[in-house]
């Protein structure tokens, strides 16, 4: 008779006693095991092994010939290695934090030395992790070891750290890669299974922010071309002299234009005539020079030794024109659209926004503070509603 006339009482097998039941599953599990291959029809043999193995989540048989209950896997699969490697990813963790790698360049302290043993280490020890983990799980398949994505990343971790250690071994040193060693702790995301149902929660609602880029995207395009079309080239207006401006034989001007400092991160930028700017080129203040105001002419250059006095050359800087450089190294502008996003996302971060803002108000109009406030008010109302309406949607999920 066959298996679909006569099919197996599987609800006499899982109410039978438990210690029946038990002494039945660690007997007879080899045989059904074996019974049950590859290529046959399954579809009551599946269940039977989900009731029969120890391990039901895990591949029956791995390699072709590693069974559960075949050593060396019947070892592998123990949780008590679970534990030993959440022990080493927390040590991992104190020794980077322990590394210093500019005292250490040459790596010829005793610290160092002792850190690069305990790397070493820690390197073998998630490089057998690995290895042990493959002969239990299997390596390709749904339910093998590279069929999960934190094992992928564990896998990714160890063969980076190969790769580190063979350019070592030939004198390469490759920075970029010793980087990889920040990511060893995210490791202990595999081994708390809370900590990783909130880091895929967290992944999920990935998908769920395109709408907020989205609108994040036209408040940054909008507000860029309106800064682009208001201000670009305003931002590098400073004062210098009259074009037909001459200084006396044998001195020159200080600058070529007035600078508060001498780093110009901080510049004077003033408001040309076809503009309504808060500063002007009257405004710029007398030179001060060993904490005493200058206050000669160019013509009582003579006299200035003799007098022990300083010229007053600011007073020459007069026609606010166009020049070169921009704010901050030339950070600060809004002479493209790029360079207006770029403002526009340090003034979403609150960071030196009210400087910024100055910068504009000296140059364009006072009025324009209305521009600074409308973006911070609806790059945070933004922020705001995003985050119910995406936390609405992960409870529907």
């Amino acid at each position: 008779m066959t298996t679909e006339e006569c099919p197996v009482p599987l609800g006499i097998i899982s109410s039978a006693v438990p210690g029946q039941n038990e002494e039945y599953s660690s007997v007879q599990a080899d045989d059904i095991i074996e019974e049950v291959g590859p290529g046959d029809d399954v579809s009551i043999g599946s269940d039977l092994s989900t009731l029969v193995v120890p391990f039901p989540e895990l591949a029956p048989v791995v390699f072709f010939c590693l069974k559960q209950t075949t050593c060396p896997r019947n070892c592998s699969v123990s949780t008590w290695f679970e534990r030993i490697s959440i022990m080493v990813i927390l040590l991992n963790c104190v020794t980077l934090g322990m590394y210093q790698p500019c005292e250490n360049i040459d790596c010829t302290s005793d610290r160092c030395q002792i850190l690069q043993a305990f790397d070493a280490f820690i390197y073998i020890f998630f490089a057998l992790e690995m290895v042990i983990k493959m002969v239990a799980l299997g390596i390709f398949g749904r339910r093998c070891y590279l069929g999960d994505t934190w094992n992928r990343l564990d896998f990714f971790i160890v063969m980076a750290g190969m790769v580190e250690y063979s350019l070592d071994l030939q004198n390469i040193n490759l920075s970029a890669i010793r980087t990889v060693r920040v990511l060893r702790p995210l490791k202990a995301i595999n081994r708390v299974p809370s900590m990783r149902i909130l880091v895929n929660l967290l992944l999920d609602t990935l998908p769920m922010l395109g709408n907020v880029l989205l609108l994040c995207f036209f408040v940054f395009f909008i507000f860029g071309i309106i800064g682009v079309q208001l201000w670009a080239g305003l931002l590098r207006n400073r004062c210098y002299p009259e074009e037909n401006f001459t200084v006396p034989s044998g001195m020159t001007l200080p600058a070529p234009y007035y600078r508060p400092e001498e780093d110009d991160e901080r510049p004077f930028i003033c408001s040309l005539a076809s503009d309504n700017g808060i500063m002007s080129c009257s405004d710029v203040p007398a030179r001060r020079e060993g904490g005493r105001i200058c206050c000669l002419d160019k013509e009582d250059a003579l006299h200035r030794q003799a007098l022990g006095l300083c010229i007053n050359w600011n007073q020459y800087y007069t026609r606010c024109h166009t020049g070169n450089t921009n704010p901050h190294k030339g950070a600060i502008n809004f002479d493209n659209i790029v360079y207006a996003w770029i403002v526009i996302f340090q003034v979403i971060t609150l960071e030196g926004w009210v400087e910024i803002m100055y910068y504009v108000m000296d140059a364009h109009s006072f009025y324009n503070f209305i521009y600074f406030i409308l973006l911070i008010i609806v790059s945070k109302t933004n922020t705001l509603l995003s985050f119910p309406a995406n936390s609405f949607s992960v409870v529907q999920h």
